[in-house]
């Protein structure tokens, strides 16, 4: 057996039937050539063990795993920037396989770049090189910063030249596997709803409930849980200064885990207009508005539930969303700063006195700056003050910042003698960095970079 004792399948969505997916065949690719494994991620599932040979059958020619179906392409639609899209499906990707963890959660192997499916349209199927580089950049990154994320299994090159019009072309091509608790989307529902498909919704739900919010009993209870991790997901953007940048119905999903890695930035500095898409020029998915967009984005998925609840039952769920924003982005700027909780009116301080004192500091602060220098707070005084951002440190808004933080107790102060802070700068990823990792590899398959960056970020992480 090509896999290790603790690696148990359960393919549930695949139980649902065909009018959800649709069997497809992985594309035949010209090489193979492993740049990404996660053998940390791999050991939870039972698959540490395989071979790179046995690797490449099964994450570059996507032989099944034991116990699995073949590939399954999943349907739903979504809202594009706020356009509805009938047309959409899993077009370069399928579901590979689904599994239990060490925890006996259950997750998904998702593809990405894996070929043509029935919902391609005019796309090839394929992913860049440059893409899959930048998702695994960006999966390790949000786990440091303790954002709820897919992580990037592997990562293998494939020997195609692609041509795309956001790059210069031709370029390499790889195929990526990501783990992730869930690929049912908002637009999942969409779809059904779509197509009046009431009598498809309802085993849906029921499917949800069962295997991810086992503690709600309707769909009314089954959104409010969707609604409340998808809080906290954004929440956790924020304390980390992530902009997303397409946070349309087809990218959000139930289990309030970020996935599908774009259009994504970390941001230089706290700027509530940033956006990560150039394509984005009314700044509808900007760092400020993504809380927003989430919200716009639960309302059309509680629209697909009317026909299965009451009308207020449906309003109370999505009620809690803000609310539940509220108390999760204090729990996340506290686990920034390594703080313990002091209630939710000093919690509330310490956001705005943050927000506050990044505001004014602007671009020479930075966004990580005070994260940084403040991390176990009044423990880091000292080194706040003697470090080379020391002169934002003065003043009154500064003051209440202090004030603020003090009125806080340190969370395992002895994780401020990690190495990470003896450095004078925080560990960050902002695109110029992305970019010059990659041109290393584009230009002299010179991979050191990325991974001293993916080891500085784990370390950095721990």
């Amino acid at each position: 057996m090509p896999v290790g004792p603790t690696y148990r399948p359960d393919p549930l969505f695949a139980a649902l039937g065909d009018a959800y997916s649709d069997a497809v065949e992985p594309a035949a690719f010209a090489a193979q050539i492993v740049r990404w494994r996660d053998q940390r991620a791999a050991s939870e599932v039972g698959l540490d063990g395989l071979t790179e040979a046995e690797w490449i059958d099964h994450f570059g020619r996507f032989e099944s795993l034991p116990g699995q179906p073949r590939p399954r392409a999943m349907r739903y639609h979504g809202h594009q920037f706020r356009h509805y899209n009938p047309d959409l499906g899993d077009g370069r990707g399928f579901l590979a396989a689904q599994l239990r963890d060490d925890r006996d959660r259950l997750l998904d192997l998702g593809t990405k770049g894996s070929g043509r499916t029935p919902w391609s349209r005019d796309g090839d199927g394929r992913l860049t090189l440059k893409g899959g580089v930048r998702e695994v950049l960006a999966a390790e990154m949000l786990a440091a910063r303790g954002v709820p994320t897919c992580r990037i299994l592997s990562l293998i090159e494939t020997g195609e030249q692609l041509v795309r019009g956001d790059e210069p072309s031709p370029t390499r091509s790889s195929v990526m596997v990501r783990l992730s608790h869930s690929h049912i989307r908002f637009g999942t529902f969409q779809r059904l709803a779509y197509f009046e498909r009431t009598d498809l919704i309802e085993p849906l739900v029921d499917h949800v409930i069962t295997a991810y919010h086992p503690t709600a009993t309707d769909a009314a209870s089954m959104l409010e849980g969707v609604v409340r991790v998808q809080a906290r997901l954004v929440a956790r953007w924020t304390a980390a200064g992530f902009v997303h940048g397409v946070l349309n119905t087809d990218n959000l999903n139930v289990t309030g885990e970020s996935f599908d890695y774009g259009p994504w930035r970390f941001l230089p500095w706290l700027d509530p207009a940033f956006t990560a898409a150039y394509f984005d020029t009314a700044g509808l998915y900007s760092f400020a508005r993504q809380a927003e967009a989430v919200f716009w984005a639960l309302r059309q998925l509680a629209a697909t539930l009317r026909p299965l609840a009451e009308e207020q039952a449906l309003v109370d769920a999505l009620n809690t969303f803000g609310p539940t924003y509220v108390t999760e982005t204090q729990a996340a700027l506290r686990g920034r700063l390594g703080l313990t909780d002091a209630g939710e009116t000093a919690g509330q301080q310490l956001v705005d006195t943050t927000f506050a004192l990044m505001a004014q500091g602007g671009e020479a602060l930075g966004f990580e700056g005070v994260l940084f220098d403040w991390f176990g707070g009044e423990a880091s005084a000292a080194r706040a003050h003697a470090g080379p951002r020391a002169a934002h440190y003065v003043g009154e808004t500064s003051d209440a910042f202090r004030r603020a933080v003090q009125a806080h107790d340190p969370d395992r102060p002895e994780r401020l003698d990690h190495p990470g802070f003896a450095q004078p700068e925080p560990q960050d990823l902002l695109i110029d960095e992305v970019e010059a990792i990659w041109s290393r590899i584009a230009e002299d398959d010179d991979w050191s970079t990325f991974q001293a960056k993916v080891a500085a970020i784990r370390a950095g992480g721990e």
